[in-house]
């Protein structure tokens, strides 16, 4: 038995793709979305696997709200890349399953070590 917590938060950053030939190689910004999924096998005595709350925290405190990417991150900033960074980084303190960034309404790369 088990159960996939998730949680959702934003940030507003900017960034530019290198080695991109299109629009998205000139600077420009996103209110970001991610999603980062937990997967837990057991509920402590309150019912709660891990508190949403305390989730939210360690989220929150891992994006880069505000920035410019490329300069925050030593790789190419993509959606992907920035899935698979978070991912990392949660990974440290959860059982994280995978992690979504959205980059629009419909536009989205979700990291996961398992497929």
């Amino acid at each position: 038995m088990s159960w996939v917590l998730r949680v959702r938060d934003k940030f507003q950053a900017a960034h530019f793709l290198k080695e991109y030939k299109g629009k998205c190689e000139k600077i420009h910004g996103h209110t970001f979305q991610v999603e980062v999924a937990i997967e837990i096998q057991e509920l402590d005595s309150a019912g709660l696997g891990i508190d949403f709350t305390v989730i939210k925290q360690k989220l929150a405190a891992t994006l880069p709200d505000h920035t410019l990417l490329n300069e925050v991150y030593d790789f190419n900033p993509s959606a992907e890349n920035l899935a698979r960074r978070l991912f990392i980084e949660l990974k440290k303190s959860f059982p994280v399953k995978e992690v979504t960034v959205w980059e629009s309404e419909d536009a989205a790369a979700t990291y996961t070590e398992d497929r």
